[in-house]
């Protein structure tokens, strides 16, 4: 397994950040693999994926070139700087162009687990057009969904720092992605690959969600390292769950789709991320859907969670069924 020897200052400092140029590089492993795994996702794909496609049979130095840099157990490093937090995409991904031709092809070389193929092993362009790939991904699949994508992550924030503040680093740290988790004695256990540990105490860590089901890490050493996760459970449907329009006409549709989305515990927080609400608003559905016990709600730690009772869930599923 692979693990990061972290101190306790370091652990404190850390924080979760967004990176627009993550969740394209996740949604170009997804666009990559082809499969999806709720239907979010394939709803998605079925829209991008054919174009995707069709710009690589046109390119295929850098068709190639992404199928050498998706290793199985490694990915070429150039291709995920790590991010910064609070940066453009235009801004991240000009670290992958500015990258060094024969650093590029090293990691490569490394993520492959042997010689690059003869297309790629005196190119010096391998950089520009990763980058302009990177930049199709997220012009054409990835920003006009942008706002809602990062609602939905800002939530995903919300809901790890709730469990961070309930059951310390440890509980949060083993929820995040399968093969994390904190080992105790200072060991940040990243991945289950048999990599040699490496010693990150003094520098930053960052912790930053994706919506595919996708994950990495990445190092700018000696000074920072990221965590890549996937957004949890159904956060992560990018397309959302439908109001049925009996019950956005019987108690609007701003309020029916607070109630759809209570399937599962969250805060007011959460709710006014994901739905783009003003916190206002939110707070005034809440309140009418208490008061006709269609949610309820309980106290976890310093967060105060939502959630449909029997009578809301009986109300959604008819609705769904008619």
């Amino acid at each position: 397994m692979g693990w990061w020897q972290v101190n306790a200052d370091t652990l404190a400092g850390s924080r979760f950040v967004l990176s627009p140029l993550a969740e394209t590089f996740a949604s170009l492993k997804l666009l990559h693999a082809g499969t999806a795994t709720h239907p979010g996702e394939r709803t998605w794909l079925n829209a991008h994926l054919p174009a995707y496609q069709r710009r690589l049979a046109t390119d295929p130095v850098t068709a190639l070139l992404i199928r050498s840099g998706l290793g199985r157990d490694w990915i070429a490093d150039f291709l995920t700087p790590t991010p910064y937090g609070d940066e453009a995409f235009e801004a991240e991904v000009a670290r992958v162009r500015e990258a060094k031709p024969e650093a590029a092809r090293a990691h490569l070389t490394r993520s492959l687990r042997g010689p690059l193929p003869a297309e790629l092993a005196d190119r010096d362009d391998l950089p520009e057009r990763a980058a302009g790939l990177l930049t199709y991904v997220w012009e054409e699949s990835v920003r006009p969904y942008w706002d809602r994508r990062r609602r939905i992550l800002e939530a995903d924030v919300v809901a790890r720092t709730a469990h961070l503040s309930q059951g310390g680093w440890a509980a949060a740290l083993d929820a995040l992605r399968p093969g994390t988790r904190w080992l105790g004695d200072n060991r940040l256990q990243v991945n289950l690959h048999e990599y040699p540990p490496r010693e990150i105490s003094g520098a930053q860590l960052l912790f930053v969600p994706v919506t595919p089901k996708a994950g990495w890490v990445s190092w700018e050493e000696p000074h920072r390292y990221a965590v890549v996760y996937p957004c949890a459970g159904a956060l992560t449907d990018v397309g959302g769950e439908a109001v049925p329009e009996s019950l956005g006409a019987l108690l609007g549709p701003a309020r029916a789709g607070v109630l759809v989305l209570l399937d599962s515990p969250m805060s007011t927080s959460q709710l006014v991320a994901v739905t783009g609400q003003a916190l206002g608003s939110v707070g005034r559905h809440l309140k009418v859907l208490l008061d006709a016990r269609l949610v309820e709600r309980r106290r976890a730690g310093r967060s105060v969670l939502y959630s449909r009772t029997a009578a809301g869930e009986v109300l959604v599923r008819a609705a769904q069924g008619a």
